[in-house]
């Protein structure tokens, strides 16, 4: 199971390099500012797992389990504010 999240978890830092890659090369596809809390939210639950898989201590897990909640939460109050600015009349 350890190995099955392991390669997860690296699959998904290397989704976020490549497409970071892409998107400051050509300029196109998505910014990282409207992926990377996401993906950071993502990282930390799956380390999370990985704690409470392995000998970690209770705090790392509390740790990485707030991480992913803050990340989360700063990620919905970004979209909410730039839904904000969208919506007000010009």
């Amino acid at each position: 199971m350890h190995l099955l999240l392991d390669a997860v978890i690296a699959f998904t830092l290397l989704e976020g390099v490549a497409l970071w890659l892409h998107h400051a090369t050509t300029g196109r596809g998505l910014a990282p500012r409207d992926y990377a809390l996401n993906m950071v939210s993502g990282l930390c639950l799956m380390l999370a797992v990985r704690a409470a898989l392995g000998t970690a201590m209770e705090p790392w897990i509390a740790v990485c389990l707030a991480g992913a909640g803050l990340a989360h939460g700063l990620d919905l109050w970004r979209r909410w504010q730039r839904q904000k600015r969208e919506l007000k009349p010009s």
